[in-house]
């Protein structure tokens, strides 16, 4: 028999390698972790964590503005970059530690260096210079920002930059119309810098329903966010203080940072998946089954590398099921449909199910229940805030296919939503539950009022939702 080093090696400490690895371990499995960054990935260290925690910090304006409206004296307050700074730092950090010992706690060795492939069961240790065998390979690298080959974009900053800007700036031009793009707009603005977004497209939030996409465009033009449409950057030129950012019909805007959030792509560059034959697509993710599995029978992959659905609890449920299936006999494949997703705009969007115009495509009756109004707390603050939500249903069975929101904690009340869209909750099943009085979320319960959408014919080739909608540009 051939022996290995290790029953299973992982690149990448992330979500969905450090679940797979404690997992695998649990079942007996000799397991090994490599991290060349810091354990936590893409979300703990430098997306949804850190980001979430900016948002917070973005909002607290608005908290101060509105408690006026309540009797509350406000006066005074300030905002220091720097204490927010170093508080996330160290949050961050406890995370990473927890994630760390996550793993050494279930008996998996832990490699800090860069781990690339020889051949299909050899992989080599880059700060070690030497190499270790593994019956199983697991990739879960997950993605990376990328910057268009414009003149000047060495001068933009990405979202890995953002999170550790020295000085807040004065202002700043954020290009994308996706999800990072719209929330690092209303970040920046909610914390008082003067904001601009450029997008090429006709609307934000390309793949989102269309009355969320314009409800929160609404909102983003009432905060005094700069929303430049049908618009693209062509050349950044650096000053002595700041930059001059040239767009493509010849207009120029003169602001202190430049920031990209026009995509992503599968961090699988020199892996050494080559020589191992693992095969990749047009975008460099890695080619995989239902269970994860590559072109290279005995080579996994997870997470956002894939570009299936970049979602962390998605890698998460994806490195479970991995490891499940090939070290604990018990097989199972994760569901990529009907998963919840959230923007972390403000105000904030949460969804699952179908927008309505892939459902019309898909249902002969689509039966549309939408309510705008404004929350019951802005009556005394006075803010010009409306929420939209929004239900379709399958008229041929009264199955709900599409819960959206837009308003306050959106995201906390799609996350209860789609448990109900799961089991296959109807419009009736909605309809008999009591309503939670007084609150956003009881219009979900309430709506009565329905129009019937036009059937659309699906297109001769469907557009793939692999990633839940657009998560980037």
């Amino acid at each position: 028999m051939t022996s290995y080093d290790y029953d299973l090696f992982i690149i990448g400490g992330g979500s969905g390698g450090v679940r797979a690895a404690r997992i695998a371990a649990g079942y007996g499995a000799k397991v090994a972790v490599a991290e060349e960054y810091r354990f936590g990935g893409t979300c703990v260290i430098r997306g949804c964590v850190p980001k979430k925690l900016f948002v917070y910090a973005s909002r607290f304006r608005d908290e101060f503005e509105d408690a006026e409206g309540y009797g509350w004296a406000t006066k005074g307050t300030r905002f220091d970059w720097s204490t927010l700074l170093a508080n996330k730092d160290r949050e961050i950090k406890r995370l990473e530690d927890i994630y760390r010992r996550n793993v050494l706690s279930a008996g998996a060795d832990v490699f800090d260096t860069r781990a690339t492939l020889a051949d299909a069961n050899t992989l080599m240790l880059a700060s070690e210079g030497r190499k270790v065998t593994a019956k199983t390979i697991l990739i879960a690298t997950g993605g990376h920002p990328v910057k268009p080959n414009i003149p000047g974009a060495e001068h933009a900053i990405t979202s890995n930059e953002a999170f550790h800007l020295k000085e807040l700036p004065a202002s700043i031009l954020i290009v994308g119309g996706g999800y990072i793009a719209v929330e690092f707009a209303g970040i920046f603005d909610g914390l008082g810098v003067e904001t601009t977004l450029v997008y090429r497209g006709e609307k934000i939030l390309r793949g989102f329903d269309d009355d969320l996409r314009d409800g929160l465009m609404a909102e983003m033009f009432k905060r005094e966010i700069d929303v430049r449409l049908n618009a693209d950057i062509v050349a950044i030129e650096k000053n002595w203080s700041d930059y001059t950012v040239t767009l493509k019909d010849g207009s120029t805007l003169e602001v202190e940072c430049v920031m990209f959030a026009t995509g992503r792509t599968p961090s699988t560059g020199s892996l050494g998946l080559e020589k191992a034959g693992v095969k990749l697509g047009s975008d460099g993710e890695i080619l995989v089954d239902e269970d994860s599995r590559s072109s290279v029978g005995n080579i996994y992959a997870v997470g956002d590398v894939t570009d299936r659905v970049n979602l962390t609890p998605v890698a998460i449920r994806e490195g479970h099921a991995f490891a499940d299936t090939v070290f604990g006999g018990k097989r199972w494949t994760v569901d990529h449909d009907l998963i919840p997703t959230a923007v972390f705009s403000t105000p904030e969007i949460g969804t699952v199910g179908l927008p309505e115009h892939l459902a019309c495509e898909r249902y002969p009756k689509l039966d549309v229940y939408k309510a705008r109004f404004r929350p019951l707390k802005h009556t005394l603050s006075g803010r010009d805030e409306f929420v939209v939500m929004k239900l379709l249903v399958d008229g041929a069975t009264d199955r709900v296919v599409g819960c959206h929101v837009l308003g306050p904690d959106a995201a906390e009340i799609v996350q209860m939503a789609a448990i109900a869209l799961k089991m296959g909750a109807t419009k009736a099943d909605f309809d008999a539950t009591v309503a939670l009085h007084p609150s956003i979320s009881e219009e979900l319960v309430t709506m009565r009022e329905k129009r019937t959408a036009p059937q659309k014919s699906p297109p001769k080739t469907s557009p793939q939702r692999k990633k839940g909608y657009d998560e980037t540009s």
